[in-house]
C-alpha cells in the first residue's frame, strides 16, 4: 500500500514538473522578438568582422531618417501657409475708429476742412492696414513663409509672412505709413488711435496648411537608388562607414520584411521555444543530479522558475523603452537570492543559463552576456553572510566596479577613443546598483510567499531574547541550557564538513521546546530530586518522553517556526527506542512491545539533522558520565554514533562516513573542553 502511495506521489510530483516547465517556456518564448533577426553586428566606424557580404537580393537603398526629416523641413518651408481673412472684423473696427477719431485726433484750433483731410487719410491707412491684412503673430513661421489668405475658401491674396502686419509690428508700420502720408506730427495720437481700434483679421486655417504639408511629405522618396543582387555590400576588414552603415541597415529592414511572413514567423516561434526548452532543461537536469533535495520539492522548483521567469519579463520590458536601459534591471539580485537560499553552485548555474536565454532580447547579445556572466561571477564570490548589513553594501559596490570597468572596456575596443563615451549607461549602473540593494526586502517577501528560510531570518531565530526561547528559559531552565550546549556543539560541527552552521544552530536551539508541556518529566529540569516516573508505569513515562516531540512540533507551527527548523524537531530522535523505560517495562514483562518505546521519526534527511542527532545524543548522555576522562568520552562518542548507525538513522542523509567520523573528532575534542580535562602527569 505505501509503495502505491509513494509510486502515485511521484506521479503527480512529475506532471506538476512537466506544466511548470512548459508553462515557463511558453511565458519566455512571448516575450521574445516575433521578427527574423539580422545575421550580422555592426558598428559605425568598426571593422566588417565578418566574411565578404553579398546582397542576397534586390533591395533599395533607404534615406536615413536624419536626411527624410531634412527633405521634409526643406520642402515644408517651401509649401504656403494657409489663412482665412474674417471680414466681419473691418465693419467692427471701422465703427469704433469714426467714434474714437474725434477724440484723439479733431483739434479745435484747426478748421472743419483741416479735420476732415485729416479723417480722411487717417482712415486710407487704416483701410490700407486691412488691405494687407492683421495677424495676432508671425505663428512660428519664417519671414519669407509663403502666405495664401482666403476668404470664405477663395483665395484672394498671395505674400509672405513678412508682409502682413502682426500686432507686435503695428508701430513699426505705423510709422512708416505715417510718415509717407505727410501725418508725422500727429504721429503718436494716431498710434493710441489705431491701437485702441486695431483686432487680427487673419487666422490659420489649420485643415489647408497640414493637408498641404502632407502633400508636399508624399512627394519625398524614401530611398536613394539600389543595390543589385549579388553586389559586395562590404568586404571582410573593411570599416563601416556612414554610407556603408545605411546600405546595410536598408538589407536589415527588407530582410526581416521579406522574411517577416506568418508562416516564417511561426517556424521563428518554433525555434526559440526548442533553445529555450533546451537551456531550462539543463537547468532542471543541474538540478536533479547535484541538488536532488531540492529537485523532489516542488516549492523549490517553482521558486527557481520563478525568478527566472521575473528576470526575463523586466528585461525584455526594460528593451522596450532603449537598449541601454537594459543596464537598469538588477540581474545580479538572481544569483544572490538563490545563494542565499540555496547555495553558490546553483545560484551561478541558473544565472548563467538565464542570462543565456536574455541575449535573445537585447541588442549586442554578446557584449550583454559577458557582462552579466562576469557580474554574477563576481556575486557569487563577493556576497557571503549577507545577514551582516555592511558586506552587502561591499558586494553592491564590487559588482557596480565590475559593470564599470567592463563596460568602459567594450566601448573602448568598439570606438577606439574617450570623446564619443556616453555617461548615461554609467548612471544605469549606479541605479542598477541600488536597486540590488532591495534584495534584503524582496528575500523577506520570499521566504512568506514560499515558505523558506534565509540566513537573515536564521540570524534573528538566534536571539535567545526571542519570546519563545525565553519561555523555554523559564520553563525549563535545564533543556535550555543542553540547548545551548548542543547549539555550540552543533555548530563547531557543521563548520567542520561545510553544512550550514547557522541553520543547525538554529535547529538546536528550538529541538527540545516540546519539553515545556511537562518539564519536570525530563532529568536536566528535575532540581529536586523527586522523579515523577517513579510513579509511573515505563509504558506511561515513555509515552510522556516521546511525546516532547509531537508537542515540540505544535507549538512551533503555533509560534510561526519555519519547517526547516521544524524538521530538527521532527528528526532529532529518528526512529530510536527509549531504552531505558524499554528495559524497565521488559523486566516486568517480556512480551512487551517494541513500538510503543520508539520515537515515530521521521529519520534525519539532511546533513544538518544527521548532525543535530549525533550532537544531541552525545551531549545529553556525558552528563551522566561518572568518570569523565579523554578514554570515557572516546568510548561514549564511539558507542553513541555506531549506535545510531547500526539503526540505520542515517539512510535518509546526504551524509559520508568520512564526514561521520570528522564529527566523531570534533565532538570529542569539544567534549574534552567543555569538562576541562588536562594532562594525568606522573606522581
Amino acid at each position: 500500500m505505501s509503495l502505491n502511495i509513494n509510486y502515485l506521489y511521484k506521479i503527480n510530483s512529475l506532471f506538476y514538473k512537466a506544466i511548470l516547465y512548459a508553462s515557463t517556456v511558453a511565458v519566455i518564448v512571448y516575450v521574445f522578438p516575433k521578427k527574423v533577426q539580422f545575421f550580422y553586428d555592426y558598428e559605425n566606424g568598426q571593422p566588417w568582422q565578418s566574411e565578404n557580404l553579398y546582397a542576397p537580393f534586390d533591395f533599395a537603398i533607404k534615406k536615413s531618417a536624419e536626411q527624410i526629416q531634412f527633405e521634409q523641413n526643406q520642402a515644408f518651408s517651401q509649401t504656403p501657409v494657409y489663412l482665412d481673412r474674417d471680414s466681419g472684423v473691418w465693419s467692427l473696427v471701422e465703427n469704433q475708429f469714426n467714434a474714437a477719431f474725434e477724440t484723439f485726433l479733431v483739434k479745435s484750433t484747426d478748421s472743419g476742412v483741416e479735420n476732415a483731410l485729416r479723417f480722411t487719410r487717417v482712415r486710407e491707412l487704416l483701410v490700407s492696414l486691412y488691405d494687407i491684412g492683421v495677424l495676432e503673430s508671425d505663428l512660428g513661421f519664417s519671414a519669407e513663409k509663403l502666405v495664401v489668405v482666403l476668404d470664405r475658401q477663395k483665395q484672394i491674396a498671395e505674400s509672405t509672412v513678412s508682409q502682413l502686419v502682426t500686432l507686435d509690428r503695428l508701430s513699426e508700420w505705423v510709422d512708416q505709413e505715417v510718415d509717407k502720408r505727410g501725418l508725422t506730427e500727429h504721429k503718436a495720437s494716431i498710434q493710441v488711435l489705431l491701437r485702441s481700434v486695431i483686432r487680427p483679421n487673419l487666422s490659420l486655417n489649420a485643415t489647408l496648411t497640414q493637408q498641404a504639408n502632407k502633400e508636399s511629405a508624399k512627394m519625398i522618396s524614401e530611398v536613394r537608388g539600389r543595390v543589385g543582387k549579388g553586389t559586395i555590400i562590404i568586404a571582410k576588414g573593411e570599416l563601416a562607414t556612414t554610407e556603408k552603415i545605411n546600405i546595410l541597415n536598408s538589407l536589415k529592414s527588407e530582410f526581416e520584411s521579406q522574411v517577416g511572413s506568418v508562416s516564417s514567423n511561426n517556424w521563428i516561434l518554433f525555434a526559440y521555444t526548442i533553445l529555450t526548452a533546451i537551456a531550462l532543461l539543463m537547468l532542471l537536469l543541474f538540478i536533479r543530479k547535484y541538488r536532488s533535495e531540492i529537485y523532489e520539492n516542488n516549492t523549490k522548483v517553482t521558486f527557481i522558475l520563478f525568478n527566472v521567469v521575473v528576470v526575463v519579463l523586466l528585461t525584455a520590458w526594460a528593451v522596450q523603452y532603449g537598449s541601454t536601459f537594459v543596464y537598469l534591471v538588477p540581474i545580479c539580485v538572481l544569483p544572490l537570492i538563490l545563494k542565499t537560499f540555496f547555495d553558490a553552485r546553483l545560484g551561478l548555474f541558473t544565472h548563467v543559463i538565464t542570462v543565456l536565454l536574455l541575449g535573445f532580447v537585447v541588442e549586442h547579445g554578446f557584449e550583454f552576456v559577458f557582462l552579466q556572466i562576469i557580474a554574477g561571477i563576481v556575486t557569487i564570490l563577493t556576497v557571503s553572510e549577507l545577514y551582516k548589513r555592511v558586506n552587502l553594501f561591499i558586494s553592491v559596490g564590487q559588482i557596480t566596479l565590475i559593470y564599470l570597468v567592463t563596460y568602459f572596456a567594450f566601448f573602448m575596443i568598439q570606438k577606439g577613443n574617450i570623446e564619443e563615451l556616453d555617461l548615461e549607461p554609467f548612471g544605469f549602473f549606479a541605479l542598477n546598483g541600488l536597486a540590488t540593494l532591495f534584495v534584503l526586502p524582496l528575500i523577506y517577501a520570499y521566504e512568506k510567499m514560499f515558505g523558506l528560510v534565509s540566513d537573515v531570518s536564521l540570524l534573528e531565530l538566534t536571539d535567545t531574547n526571542s519570546l519563545l526561547l525565553k519561555e523555554l528559559s523559564n520553563k525549563a531552565p535545564g533543556t535550555f541550557h543542553h540547548s545551548l550546549n548542543v547549539a555550540n556543539l552543533a555548530e563547531a560541527v557543521a563548520n567542520e564538513v561545510q553544512a550550514n552552521a547557522m541553520l543547525v544552530r538554529v535547529g538546536a536551539l528550538y529541538h527540545d521546546i516540546g519539553k515545556m508541556k511537562n518539564p519536570t518529566y525530563f532529568i536536566e529540569n528535575q532540581s529536586t530530586g523527586i522523579n515523577p516516573h517513579n510513579e509511573l508505569e515505563p509504558k506511561d513515562s515513555a509515552q510522556i518522553i516521546i511525546n516532547h516531540v509531537i508537542d515540540g512540533i505544535e507549538l512551533a507551527k503555533k509560534h510561526n517556526l519555519p519547517d526547516r527548523i521544524i524538521d530538527f524537531i521532527r528528526t532529532h530522535h529518528g526512529t530510536t527506542m527509549t531504552y531505558y523505560f524499554y528495559s524497565k517495562e521488559k523486566a516486568k514483562n517480556p512480551m512487551v512491545r517494541k513500538q510503543d518505546f520508539v520515537y515515530p521519526g521521521p529519520k534525519p534527511f539532511s546533513k544538518e539533522t544527521a548532525i543535530l542527532m549525533m550532537c544531541d545524543s552525545v551531549e545529553a548522555a556525558s552528563k551522566s558520565m561518572p568518570v569523565i576522562t579523554a578514554h570515557t568520552i572516546d568510548q561514549l562518542v564511539e558507542r553513541i554514533i555506531g549506535k545510531q548507525i547500526e539503526t540505520d538513522q542515517f539512510l535518509n542523509a546526504n551524509i559520508t562516513f568520512r564526514e561521520i567520523m570528522q564529527i566523531k573528532k570534533v565532538l570529542k575534542h569539544k567534549l574534552a573542553n567543555i569538562y576541562h580535562l588536562r594532562i594525568e602527569y606522573p606522581e
